[in-house]
């Protein structure tokens, strides 16, 4: 297993601080809760209705979430007996979380970058805003690790529509304001400091909240795509508070860290040219091999916590 930078080997420990992995039945609901929680996210996150969910909880008198989360185990065939309810109860009822769409629009990138009424088009991208029904599933943060080794996939809704501004590439979401995304790249953004270089442009949204704090003095974006960049320059970086100490470079990200040197002038560094943990654990690695070039930066990458958690296989 390769170290990590602070020279802790092993992911599981890394994560953990345990050298004990977790029992084989807490391996097996991992398993089971990721599997689960992938089938219901890709085939069925709007099956649910917010008249559904007010009847059942009206009804039975529970909660919403309670409601939400029954209704989950049964598109899931997550059954009653008792093995299925304790399932349901260590993992779903830990998970899935109802929460207020208010505090993503009242993000400051939400609140101050306005689209266009029409989608927009550069080459293969399109900017444009989308919608995300009452009740629909989504990813809402990075996994929980419980002290017994069980990782929680964090689930969320809301109880009324929510729009959001996205781009997609051929016709792909590439980057989106959704809940996963804000949650996410934040815990970067509080870290930044001084010149910070980041790798991946997508809407612009740690740009944007980097180059808001006092003490960001510059934010260097690397991004491959020229027709991305186009349209970023277009429509979005004129809205930015704080453009004047955004600078942008076309140019692949591992050409250029690997001409990085340990006298180049950034102090931060975060990296995000990853659709999703699928194809972010070899790009993930593969940057942390770059690190060295640059020894003195604070390096983040985006979905870290989570990638980690797929490469720490005591989990599984």
């Amino acid at each position: 297993m390769t170290a990590n930078r602070d020279g802790v080997t092993g992911w599981y420990r890394l994560l953990t601080g345990k050298e004990t992995p977790p029992s084989e039945a807490v391996r097996m609901g991992n398993r089971r809760a990721a599997a689960l929680m992938s089938l219901f996210l890709n085939y069925s996150a709007d099956a649910l209705s917010i008249d559904q969910l007010n009847e059942i909880a009206s009804s039975c008198g529970v909660s919403m979430d309670d409601a939400y989360v029954e209704c989950v185990a049964a598109l899931c065939c997550v059954g009653t007996d008792a093995a299925d309810r304790a399932f349901t109860n260590r993992y779903l009822r830990k998970m899935i979380k109802g929460i207020s769409p208010d505090e993503y629009r009242n993000d400051p990138f939400y609140r101050t970058v306005v689209l266009p009424e029409e989608e927009t088009v550069f080459g293969p991208f399109t900017l444009r805003m989308q919608t995300l029904a009452s009740c629909e599933a989504f990813v809402r943060d990075d996994f929980v690790i419980l002290p017994d080794g069980r990782l929680l996939p964090q689930i969320g809704y809301f109880t009324d529509e929510y729009r959001y501004p996205a781009v997609l590439e051929n016709g792909r979401e590439w980057m989106t304001l959704l809940p996963n995304e804000i949650q996410t790249t934040l815990p970067a953004v509080d870290r930044a400091r001084g010149r910070v270089l980041t790798y991946g442009l997508g809407l612009g949204y740690y740009a944007f909240r980097a180059s808001a704090k006092e003490d960001v003095s510059s934010v260097t974006v690397v991004e491959k795509s020229k027709e991305l960049l186009d349209l970023f320059r277009k429509v979005l970086l004129p809205q930015f508070p704080h453009k004047d100490k955004i600078r942008l470079v076309c140019a692949d990200a591992f050409d250029f860290a690997g001409h990085l040197k340990p006298d180049s002038p950034y102090d931060c560094v975060f990296a995000d040219i990853w659709h999703d943990v699928g194809d972010g654990k070899e790009l993930y690695l593969k940057f942390r091999e770059y690190e060295k070039n640059l020894p003195t930066a604070v390096y983040d990458y985006w979905l870290e916590k989570t990638i980690q958690c797929y490469l720490a296989t005591e989990f599984w």
